[in-house]
């Protein structure tokens, strides 16, 4: 078994692509969901993802879990049909089969959650971000606070009111938890 905080191989990144292409595929088609074969001890790593799908430069979908409780060979394929099917904001939406061949994959690949302390130990560019108060939660992959420029104020207060649909400063508030995690991100941009 390789190590679990390793990155992961460009083999083992391309085949996870082929994967999520295949399961965007099928469920965009209502085809039957292919079955992964792992060959690659790199896909038996148990690690949380998220999966971003893009036609151009606008949003088609992304979803993920932070929970690693089975293989990247089961998550991704899992993942990716979510991310083209399930996503609510394009539910009037959905991606066609002919938009197919235009539809970009990003996959980020997650460390685990960990919990800070304050908010001054959020670092932009190098954390994804979750932030929780009561049922309410909202969580943002690392590249959007770089993406968009956003500050360390700029990221939390966003997460907290769009996201998560909290107050915008919530994230002051010490009943609100903030986890951060990193995230090795490949595929199309």
């Amino acid at each position: 078994m390789p190590d679990e905080n390793r990155e992961l191989s460009d083999a083992a990144r391309e085949e996870v692509l082929d994967l999520a292409y295949d399961a965007v595929k099928a469920a965009v088609t209502g085809e039957k969901m292919p079955v992964a074969k792992i060959e690659n001890p790199e896909l038996e790593l148990k690690r949380g993802l998220f999966v971003t799908l893009k036609n151009g430069h606008l949003l088609r979908g992304c979803l993920g879990r932070f929970e690693a409780d089975i293989p990247l060979a089961r998550l991704v394929p899992e993942m990716a049909a979510a991310s083209a099917t399930q996503d609510s904001r394009f539910f009037g939406n959905p991606i066609t089969p002919d938009e197919l061949p235009d539809i970009g994959i990003k996959i980020s690949v997650l460390s685990p959650l960990k919990k800070v302390s304050s908010p001054d130990e959020v670092k932009v560019g190098e954390h994804g971000i979750q932030v929780t108060k009561g049922w309410r939660s909202g969580c943002y992959l690392p590249e959007v606070a770089t993406d968009n420029k956003m500050s360390r104020d700029e990221f939390l207060t966003s997460c907290c009111r769009d996201k998560a649909g909290l107050a915008p400063d919530a994230w002051k508030d010490p009943d609100t938890g903030i986890m951060v995690f990193t995230s090795e991100a490949f595929g199309d941009d």
